[in-house]
């Protein structure tokens, strides 16, 4: 058996520091009114803190797990139960076909930036395309994670690094409640891509790079490719059972293999190319299928040109609204075509040599 490396992980925080970190979100003056209920809450939270508490709501994971009497997290339950469900109605004939269009600016009118993304009007321009074309579209914006309340994406904790069954499906790591890391969104999310039977990416670029919000779900994504759907097999996080189970054989499941998708990546100065390539290996890679040339857009808009009328410039390319709903159109056929069992990818069936 290989060793479980240790000894990177700080030592816990004293009393004083977790006392300035819990008040942080009440340095309102409007709290001071309610200082002594804080005082009590605190008090909950450091035992919390102390003890480990990441999942206080449990019951017994029941048949269908390796281990029936493992206590699994209620959230957790309820999130598998969901993409199920979803699963279910996406793999019968009957039900209408759905594409998730996602947005992954962070911008939008509701916080600082103080108005809408080009991102968001181009993912208007596919729905347009879409719903005329009696296909429902399911709106991810992921720009609320930066106006709304209280909504988060936490970042990926690596697990699969340790051993892919140590990463399940869906992910187990959030919430966790002694860290005070709650409010995750990807159990919906999750559930809105395994309904989905396209999928279609509009971002902006960032520094050669994805926007925060798109990277931060792009990674928790993670374990829809090779994550285990059986959080009993390693007793939730039990790093050791995870090697044990990796070094015996694993399939690496593609929980989302099968569904269409396409891209429109833009910018303003340089790395549309290299971030549309990235996002394109990202989704071939779970076992999505590109819906040919036209649905795989990067394009520059507003070259060199002022910020402040980059907006204007979207106006003026007509040429390049064009090419957005061609994505959609596209994307539309291929969805059309693989629940038809017209479309297959050429290497369907082949066995990797080295999976992963």
């Amino acid at each position: 058996m290989t060793e479980v490396r240790k000894g990177q992980a700080p030592p816990p925080i004293e009393h004083t520091e977790f006392h300035e970190r819990f008040m942080q979100s009440y340095s309102d003056p409007a709290y001071r009114a309610e200082s002594e209920a804080l005082a009590r809450i605190e008090v909950i939270a450091w035992e919390a803190y102390q003890e480990g508490r990441k999942a206080p709501v449990t019951r017994k994971a029941g048949p269908g797990y390796a281990d029936p009497d493992y206590e699994l997290s209620v959230d957790w339950l309820e999130a598998k139960a969901r993409i199920e469900r979803a699963q279910a109605a996406w793999s019968k004939p009957e039900t209408k076909s759905r594409v998730l269009l996602i947005n992954g600016s962070p911008r939008n009118d509701g916080t600082c930036p103080g108005e809408m993304s080009k991102s968001f009007r181009l993912m208007q321009l596919a729905r347009e395309v879409l719903e005329a074309q009696q296909i429902d579209s399911d709106v991810l914006d992921l720009s609320v994670l930066t106006s709304d309340y209280g909504r988060h994406i936490h970042p990926c904790k690596g697990c699969v690094s340790t051993a892919m069954p140590l990463c399940h499906w869906p992910c187990s790591c959030y919430p966790n409640h002694a860290l005070r890391q709650t409010g995750d969104w990807m159990n919906e999310i999750y559930e809105r891509w395994v309904a989905a039977h396209g999928v279609i990416v509009f971002t902006p670029t960032h520094w050669y790079q994805s926007t925060s919000p798109l990277k931060l779900m792009a990674d928790r994504l993670v374990c829809a490719d090779g994550g285990n759907p059986d959080p009993t097999s390693t007793h939730g996080k039990k790093a050791d059972e995870a090697k044990a189970i990796e070094l015996k054989g694993w399939d690496y499941p593609k929980h989302l293999a099968g569904r269409a998708y396409g891209l429109v990546v833009h910018g303003d100065v340089a790395g549309v190319e290299s971030l549309r390539r990235n996002l394109s290996d990202w989704l071939d890679w779970m076992g999505l299928l590109d819906a040919g040339a036209q649905a795989r857009l990067d394009r520059y808009l507003g070259y060199y040109g002022p910020y402040a009328t980059s907006h204007d410039a979207l106006d003026q390319d007509t040429g390049l609204q064009e090419e957005v709903r061609n994505v959609a159109r596209a994307v539309a056929r291929a969805v059309g075509a693989l629940r038809a069992g017209r479309l297959a990818p050429p290497d369907a069936g082949l066995e990797r040599p080295r999976p992963k």
